[in-house]
């Protein structure tokens, strides 16, 4: 898995090259696209034409690459929840923390870096 780190720039650059990738993560909130997704995973990232590098970031659920490849954290999410993961599952992906230290640091006031 990529390592976590403070900061991802959804620019323009980074949403075009993703836009494969979010679209493909925003079909899910289609219950028969879900149903579809998870008949065959590798298949469906093939319909959306993913890049080799984001279809393996889906596979192996690496969330960090993901958004280094472009997703968007909003269409992401989509994915986790397929998953059953939470918003702060996510969250502590992305800080290096777990999903309990993350919405800790969020209840606290959400300074989660220096």
């Amino acid at each position: 898995m990529s390592k976590a780190r403070d900061n991802y720039v959804l620019d323009v650059s980074a949403s075009r090259r993703g836009y494969a990738l979010n679209r493909m993560c925003g079909s899910l909130t289609d219950p028969e696209n879900r149903r579809r997704f998870l008949a065959d995973e590798a298949a469906y990232c093939d319909a959306y034409g993913l890049s080799p590098e984001q279809k393996r970031a889906i596979l192996e659920r690496d969330w960090t690459a993901m958004l280094e490849l472009g997703a968007s954290i909003f269409y992401t999410v989509k994915l986790a929840m397929v998953d059953q993961k939470s918003i702060q599952y996510l969250g502590g992906v992305f800080t290096g923390m777990s999903a309990e230290e993350f919405a800790a640091a969020m209840r606290s006031g959400g300074r989660i870096f220096g």
